[in-house]
């Protein structure tokens, strides 16, 4: 089994899984567009260029996303994407890269059960937390 997360945009799809992919050394395997999709002209001109599905392949695991019809989107609430790494230095560098012109909630430091740990929400409007384990914590 595999649970794979699944990031809802509001017209910001195609931008955020570029960044995603360029920062986590991922592979967008498909992105495609509403106007590619059987029936596109069921939808407005105005979602033709967005993006009704996309994966990103990050080793054995994924990341899939759309953008949102724009009358039903929903801003991201009650849940966190939690990167996990090993090193302190990479989990650093993803919340730095990825906190980037988004809002902190917690700086990236040490706490009791990590050498490094960090949540902010994107730019995007995805919340993440970025946990890095030490030896003492392998």
């Amino acid at each position: 089994m595999q649970i794979i997360p699944h990031l809802n945009f509001n017209g910001q799809c195609k931008e955020a899984f570029e960044t995603y992919a360029k920062v986590l050394n991922g592979e967008i395997i498909y992105m495609g567009t509403y106007a590619e999709m059987p029936g596109a002209d069921q939808f407005p001109p105005e979602m033709q260029n967005l993006i009704m599905h996309t994966t990103i392949k990050l080793g054995d695991q994924m990341i899939m996303g759309a953008d949102s019809p724009p009358d039903r989107f929903e801003k991201a609430q009650g849940l966190w994407v939690t990167i996990g790494v090993k090193e302190v230095a990479e989990g650093e560098r993803i919340f730095k890269a990825l906190s980037d012109g988004g809002n902190v909630v917690m700086p990236f430091q040490k706490t009791f059960w990590s050498p490094g740990f960090g949540m902010f929400t994107d730019r995007f409007g995805t919340p993440w937390m970025v946990n890095t384990q030490g030896a003492e914590h392998a």
